[in-house]
């Protein structure tokens, strides 16, 4: 367990290390007149426009919206990638009856979609959940397949043997193997959800940050729109990280975490 926490805090200090190089490159880079700063602002004005920005009200409405739009898409492609995998799963034949369907939409961009999505909803939220919930289904679906696929299939036959239904296998034995799976799948759709939302809210102009970060480019806010980038960045770490954590928490039964916490 020490040297879990050891390793912990050199990641973190090797981390922290990194950023501090980063933004040290980033204030001499138009400082030195290497870039304009009428395009890449020092991080001294960025971090000005940043604290403008929150302290503006319409600037944690957007916010909302953009966290609005992710959960909510997450939550609807959670569900339904899970109900889904798990039905094409169990049911025979059903698989194979759609593997061509799924490998055809699968490889879709969901940017493709925006035109469908701005003519069925216009810029209303409607239209952000139409391409979140698109991207992160098949990110849920796949896994959900691929951890079906991983059951022990002596461990199947012996609860066929004990009398178990359709519904007590599912518990005790499919979702038990596939629930490493899921979370993978929830972890990378979560991180796929935010990139869509903030693609929809810059393209089509829906409510939240994606829409404050056209404006400000459109209005030469240079400072302003980099601020909104890393609000931007910050968001997917902060979800990045909060998935892992739930991972961690959901699956701390399961052996590739307790080994973790082993070490």
């Amino acid at each position: 367990m020490t040297r879990k926490n050891g390793d912990g805090l050199v990641n973190a200090a090797l981390g922290a290390g990194g950023l501090a190089v980063f933004l040290a490159v980033w204030e001499l880079v138009p400082r030195t007149g290497v870039v304009s700063g009428n395009y890449l602002p020092p991080v001294g004005r960025v971090a000005g426009a940043l604290s403008a920005e929150l302290a503006d009200g319409a600037f944690w409405t957007a916010l909302g919206d953009t966290l609005t739009g992710w959960a909510l898409g997450l939550l609807i492609a959670t569900t339904a990638g899970v109900a889904t995998g798990i039905l094409l799963s169990v049911v025979p034949y059903l698989r194979e009856l759609t593997s061509s369907t799924v490998e055809f939409l699968r490889p879709i961009p969901s940017v493709a979609l925006i035109p469908l999505a701005v003519l069925l909803y216009g810029t209303d939220l409607r239209s952000t959940l139409l391409l979140v919930v698109y991207a992160a289904f098949w990110q849920i679906l796949v896994q959900v397949l691929y951890g079906v696929t991983d059951v022990d299939p002596v461990a199947d036959e012996t609860a066929r043997s004990y009398g178990l239904g359709a519904w007590a296998r599912i518990r005790y034995v499919l979702w038990p193997t596939a629930l490493p799976y899921v979370m993978t799948g929830i972890r990378l759709a979560a991180a796929v959800a935010l990139v869509l939302a903030i693609t929809a809210e810059l393209v089509i102009g829906s409510p939240g940050i994606g829409s404050r970060i056209a404006v400000a480019q459109t209005s030469q806010a240079v400072p302003e729109m980099y601020a909104l980038v890393v609000v931007t960045g910050v968001l997917g770490l902060l979800i990045n990280v909060g998935a892992r954590a739930v991972e961690r928490r959901a699956l701390a039964w399961h052996q590739s975490v307790r080994g973790e916490v082993a070490l």
